[in-house]
């Protein structure tokens, strides 16, 4: 792109971001940062100062650090997330500490290290982008304030300086639908329960596992202005939720001559909760609803001018005429522009590669060029595996951030690109004519995988590639741990080229292994690495085990990598049972099956009831926790148990967003492990062939049961951590030979 348009661009989105906080609030916010992270005393010897006039000529964010070695540390930053980011940077290469979603280590050198003759960085990139709609029912859903405080904490120390605020929105929306004339019942009828809100956010769904409490709009409301508050001070830049089209179907009783199109259905959901109405681009309510919902919200809580809404995320539009389209696109942009003339759209890309047969280049221009240039902020959302600027001339000169997703469904499974997501960013920006103008974080869910969202936050403010990823990794092993032991190092390296080496289109953050699958006899055991590694990556750390059992981060990627070996040995497990059966060899298929179920199985729970990371209880209690009443309480936790299990009431999505949790593997995984090799077993003793459809029909009364069961669990951790991985590890550790 010719410079003249790139500066267009540019001033547009400094437009949108220009309004953020001030110095002093920002410099005040990032000072309790640092108390709140380190102390009050240790906290003292850091200085830090927000000013504008560090930031370059083009406004990007800098930030620079000099003392120590006796004085104290001078941080200072163009903005308050600028500073936190420079303060990131002094504890992990200065003082070698971590600060990650599992645990902090933070165990400060004194005096502390000298800065040599001061470091100063900017930002090759505007925007630091964080989140995905789905991020907030995978993983924000029954969040309070203390757990967000923690979660804004931890994007300013990793510089992420634009996110997703959409909390507290349906509160404004039942204002709008109020107003229009709905009634509270038509109102309760529309949104879905709260671990489904996103997919009813972005018009997937309507209804389903409903409807909302009243106390769940209070709550939502005050948390957000509390959320937004903190971001503000940061100088991060929330983005607020806009209208899309989507319109509940009580619209047509009160204004029957509305023109609205009934889409198609999703995620195997008939139209009882999906096949959306969407407002014909035309309408005159359009603009209506689209600027009431906007200045009610603006009213509530202020706006930083980036908005977002998305008409057709994994929903095939009903016509594929580029007029209706750009029209569509049009109608969402005047919606805000009418509100907010200074509205910039942020977009999910999504939509362009999910449905490639839909989205010819006709069809993407026509989105694209609906929207005056500069005033559309595309998020290429899985641009480590499926960049689409690359077939769409840098989404025809709209700015674009790049994004990793990298995890779906907030699956737990050691997965990650990290070669890919190394080069990709510096790939995009030096495409031919690019409009990139950020990188982004988008995974559907969090708390996994930590050294993959390492890597992508630091990546933010590096011009290029980490030019050595073993010499990464090992660092970042040092770093975590507190304290270099070289077994624990060497099994980092062995990860980082095995399950953190995917690669290719075929990668996906989707665990699909057959431990978590409902099982038939056609699931793929196929993986990307060598289990052998993951096998010796296992038994490296439990030889590091000895000098790294204080290491709380320790602890759980001792956990995480014993758990993800069983999850192989299950895998192993059902190749000899399946093949037992199909040699129509039952003793074998006994012993398999007997090993998996109620060997593996059980072993695998006790291991994952020793961390609270990993405990069904920690989820459901947050669940309940967020309830006024017993009866909210049981209804908030049937639907955090739906989601992780038939995402659906007939297993819609099935298993889409698996977890393995102790609790779930004893009372949800097992037992239909335990029927199938079981109706397996029968099948080889009574002569007659295995039927798919008659285990399927006979396991689904077990899954409902799980969502229907009121049984409570643990969320306190119980038994030792290293003594289950050493127990597990002598008594099923694989021999070289049998892999």
């Amino acid at each position: 792109m010719e410079a003249a348009g790139l500066a267009v661009i540019l001033g547009f989105l400094l437009l949108a971001g220009g309004s953020v906080g001030d110095e002093a609030r920002e410099a005040k916010a990032v000072r309790e940062l640092v108390v709140r992270l380190l102390g009050p005393g240790p906290a003292a010897n850091f200085l830090v100062s927000v000013e504008r006039a560090l930031a370059d000529e083009s406004g990007l964010d800098t930030y620079s650090l000099s003392g120590g070695g006796g004085v104290p540390v001078l941080v200072r930053g163009s903005t308050g997330v600028a500073a936190a980011a420079g303060l990131h940077r002094y504890l992990r290469d200065f003082c070698g500490c971590q600060v990650a979603w599992s645990s902090a280590q933070l165990h400060l050198p004194w005096p502390l290290p000298a800065v040599p003759d001061g470091l100063t960085e900017t930002t090759p990139n505007r925007y630091r982008y964080y989140q995905n709609v789905c991020t907030h029912s995978y993983s924000f859903v029954w969040w309070d304030w203390a757990r967000w405080e923690q979660e804004i904490d931890w994007m300013a120390l990793n510089g992420i300086n634009l996110a997703l605020a959409w909390n507290g929105q349906e509160a404004i929306w039942q204002r709008v639908y109020l107003a229009l004339g709905l009634t509270q019942s038509e109102i309760d009828t529309y949104f879905t329960g709260p671990a489904f809100l996103a997919w009813g956010r972005m018009g997937n769904l309507h209804t389903w596992d409903g409807p909302l409490p009243r106390s769940w709009h209070l709550s939502q409301v005050y948390l957000q202005h509390r959320i937004l508050d903190r971001m503000r001070s940061f100088g991060m830049i929330p983005v607020l939720p806009a209208f899309a089209g989507h319109v509940p179907k009580a619209i047509t009783r009160v204004f029957p001559q509305v023109n609205v199109i009934k889409l198609g259905s999703w995620g195997h959901f008939n139209c009882s909760y999906s096949c959306s109405f969407l407002l014909a681009p035309g309408d005159p309510m359009f603009p209506l609803i689209g600027n009431l919902f906007l200045r009610e919200l603006t009213k509530e809580f202020g706006t930083d001018h980036i908005y977002g809404a998305d008409t057709f995320n994994e929903m095939q539009p009903p016509f594929s005429d580029p007029s209706y389209l750009a029209a569509t696109t049009a109608a969402v942009y005047e919606a805000m522009v009418t509100v907010d003339p200074d509205a910039v759209w942020l977009l999910q890309g999504w939509l362009f590669q999910h449905q490639p047969q839909f989205w010819g280049p006709s069809q993407i221009r026509a989105v694209l060029e609906a929207v005056p240039r500069g005033r559309l902020l595309v998020l290429d959302l899985f641009a480590e595996s499926h960049p689409v600027y690359m077939h769409t001339a840098s989404f025809h000169g709209q700015p674009f951030i790049w994004c990793m997703l990298h995890n779906f469904g907030g699956n737990h499974g050691l997965f990650g690109a990290l070669e890919d997501v190394n080069r990709g960013p510096q790939a995009a920006r030096l495409f031919p004519n690019s409009t990139m103008v950020g990188t982004g974080i988008a995974p559907e869910g969090i708390g996994q995988n930590e050294v993959v969202y390492a890597l992508m936050a630091e990546l933010g403010w590096r011009k290029d590639p980490v030019p050595d990823l073993m010499a990464w990794v090992s660092s970042f092993a040092i770093r975590r741990y507190g304290v270099s032991q070289p077994d624990a190092v060497a099994a980092w390296k062995l990860l980082l080229r095995s399950v953190y080496n995917c690669s290719g289109e075929a990668c996906s953050g989707h665990n699909r292994s057959p431990l978590v699958k409902r099982p038939s006899l056609q699931m793929s055991t196929a993986v990307w690495y060598n289990r052998s590694d993951v096998f010796e990556a296992w038994r490296l750390l439990l030889t590091a085990a000895p000098n790294l059992t204080t290491s709380p981060a320790f602890r759980y990627d001792l956990l995480d990598v014993t758990r993800q070996a069983v999850q192989e040995l299950v895998s192993l497990c059902y190749e000899e049972a399946r093949t037992a059966y199909l040699k129509q060899e039952l003793d074998l298929l006994l012993r398999a099956g007997g090993l998996l179920v109620y060997k593996l199985l059980p072993t695998l729970d006790e291991l994952l009831a020793s961390s609270s990371h990993f405990l069904l209880g920690t989820w459901l209690d947050q669940a309940r926790k967020a309830a006024v009443s017993e009866a909210e309480a049981q209804f908030y936790e049937q639907n955090s148990r739906y989601q992780i299990t038939l995402w659906g009431p007939e297993g819609n999505i099935l298993d889409y967003a698996n977890k393995q949790l102790a609790g779930l593997v004893a009372d949800y995984y097992q037992p239909r492990w335990c029927l199938f090799l079981g109706t397996l077993a029968h099948s080889l003793a009574r002569g007659v062939p295995f039927q798919q459809h008659e285990f399927e029909k006979n396991v689904f009364p077990l899954e409902q049961a799980f969502v229907y069961n009121k049984k409570r669990y643990p969320s306190q951790p119980r038994g030792d951590t290293v003594d289950l991985s050493k127990k597990i590890f002598l008594k099923y550790h694989p021999q070289p030979d049998s892999l």
